[in-house]
């Protein structure tokens, strides 16, 4: 029996409606089938908010709007897209795409937002005639699908900030998937919801444009408010693509859109910088602390607030014992849980990798028992930068000056490690401006300003974590256990770090204390784990070079203080 309810609790109360022509460039296109009297009428099931005509769709077909997560994974079975686990969760498979596909994200150049866009190899260009063509092509494909599904939602929990946006799925499970990660509106917000941004989601129409690099493409229009997205069923793209947006928006505000993760005990609130694997979504999920989110976050006048509704989960080597409130999410329903190998008795393997190494878990944050009720938290004491240093060099925890936050926080630092990647036979340094490059359309310059001022604002301090190697790189060290880093990263933030002894490293500048409460002192000073101190050595200035080099693009538009933070090579 279908839903007919969209009952959530919201973080914040009303929404003022925002008034806009979403209808953009379809409103007056020869052969548009405009006119209430022309229009054929939807089947609508669910609690529609507005009328698909709005976004340029006209269809005859079943339209399930703002449905529960619990109604959407029940059809995302019954339409074959998926299957249930012994415990209820949904999973899924997208394909050949396994993740992003950056090659094939574009922003189109257009006069309200082309002097803002720090163009290049990220941030890549396509004109509006390429967007309007594969627009066409989408709003067609999608009007003639037999069922469609809508979610009217908000991005950001900050009742000022949010960005009231909807998604039209082809798919049921991508629905529910859209539906986790944004942030739900209660019943009465519906009634005054207008999106500014619409995300027209066609993962199974594969276009055929010389204008792209693949039949794959995701296309972001800030003049029109929309994103078009065809060929790829990767889910991340649908959430990843509206938080590029934020990420323009808000800056311009004064506030600072973070990819982190952010959790905090009430009096003391914490940021967790890192790139995908460096453990951003593992360490924030503290039984001591409260989850404010797992990915995304705005720092403004208030403090920390949450973009999204739910958690995007890295499952790779996922245990009970480990992670015991994410583990607790895939054992329910309402999880979708991407490319996860399960056995016969619907049992999911989350050591099996054999699909992907990026297994995904998506969830309502509600799925979280220890959070914070509005997603929200106060101004950050504890910045945090997550890395994984498969060289095995950087210390496993250091504390940083104001400017060598400012160099790492552009810098984005972390290592893939042999055998992640068809021809990676040894550690690779991953450099990510502001951990979220692919994200970032503005200069990181902006963001890493943006940082620093609230930082030195509200007297925060930043730590460097490195969850990676020790002992030696990838393939002779072992990987830092993780019961060490919790105790280096709680004794961080309870201050027990404070009196400790520090000593300097000396290339890269950090203070490393000498001490840490349930750390073994000879974990913490890298270069004593490692048989051989010249191969350390000469695999510390191997790494140290690597960071200078790439730094080399952005030293022109930073201080000559932060410059100063370089590492140097012995």
């Amino acid at each position: 029996m279908l839903c007919n309810k969209c009952l959530s609790i919201s973080p914040f109360g009303g929404q003022k409606s925002l008034e806009l022509d979403l209808f953009g460039l379809f409103s007056n296109r020869k052969g548009q089938r405009a006119g209430a009297a022309r229009r054929p009428m939807a089947n609508v099931v669910g609690a529609p908010s507005g009328d698909l005509a709005e976004s340029g769709i006209v269809t005859d077909a079943t339209v399930y709007w703002n449905l529960d997560n619990m109604t959407l994974i029940d059809l995302a079975v019954e339409r074959e897209e998926g299957f249930l686990t012994s415990d209820g969760a949904l999973v899924t498979e997208t394909g050949e795409r396994t993740g992003r596909s950056p090659n094939d994200k574009f922003i189109v150049d257009e006069p309200t937002t082309n002097q803002d866009v720090n163009w290049g190899d990220v941030n890549i260009s396509t004109d509006k005639a390429v967007f309007d063509r594969l627009k066409i092509q989408v709003i067609d494909y999608l009007s003639q699908r037999n069922s469609l599904f809508v979610q009217d939602l908000y991005c950001g929990a900050e009742e000022s900030e949010a960005l009231p946006i909807r998604v039209i799925n082809q798919n049921a499970w991508h629905n529910a998937f859209a539906r986790n990660m944004f942030v739900r509106p209660s019943s009465e917000q519906l009634k005054t919801h207008a999106p500014q941004f619409t995300v027209y989601h066609a993962p199974h129409f594969e276009a055929s444009d010389n204008s792209l690099n693949s039949q794959c493409f995701v296309i972001v229009n800030y003049e029109l408010g929309e994103v078009i997205i065809g060929g790829t069923r990767y889910a991340g793209e649908i959430k990843k693509s509206i938080f590029s947006v934020m990420n323009l928006i808000l800056p311009k505000k004064g506030i600072l859109p973070m990819h982190c993760s952010a959790n905090t005990n009430g009096e003391n609130t914490a940021i967790f910088f890192g790139l995908s694997g460096t453990g951003k979504t593992t360490l924030s999920a503290d039984p001591k602390r409260a989850l404010i989110g797992d990915d995304e976050h705005g720092w403004g006048a208030n403090g920390v607030f949450n973009f999204e509704g739910g958690c995007y989960a890295k499952l790779i080597n996922l245990s009970e014992e480990d992670e015991p409130e994410i583990f607790a999410t895939t054992q329910q329903k309402g999880t979708v849980l991407e490319n996860i190998v399960v056995d016969s008795n619907g049992v999911p393997d989350f050591f099996d990798t054999s699909k992907t190494q990026n297994t995904r878990g998506s969830y309502p944050i509600e799925a979280i028992e220890n959070r914070t009720m509005d997603s929200k938290g106060g101004h950050p004491q504890n910045v945090i930068f997550l890395t994984c240093d498969a060289f095995g060099v950087l210390p496993p925890i250091s504390r940083l000056t104001p400017s060598q936050a400012a160099y790492h926080f552009i810098s984005g630092y972390t290592a893939k490690v042999a055998g992640t990647e068809i021809g990676v036979t040894e550690p690779q340094a991953t450099f990510s401006a502001c951990f979220g490059e692919p994200f970032m359309p503005m200069h990181p310059g902006v963001y890493a300003d943006l940082l620093s001022s609230k930082m030195a604002e509200h007297g925060s301090t930043a730590w460097l974590i490195n969850t990676g190697w020790s002992g030696g790189s990838y393939g002779v060290g072992s990987r830092m256990k993780i019961k060490y880093t919790r105790a280096m990263l709680n004794a961080a933030l309870d201050g027990d770090l404070d009196n400790v002894e520090y000593v300097v490293d000396d290339r890269f500048g950090f203070e490393v204390p000498k001490t840490c409460p349930g750390v073994p002192s000879d974990v913490l000073i890298p270069k004593q784990t490692w048989e051989d101190e010249s191969v350390y050595d000469a695999t510390a200035d191997k790494l140290a070079s690597m960071f200078n080099e790439n730094f080399e693009r952005y030293a022109a538009g930073v201080s000559d203080e932060v410059n100063s933070a370089a590492p140097i090579v012995a």
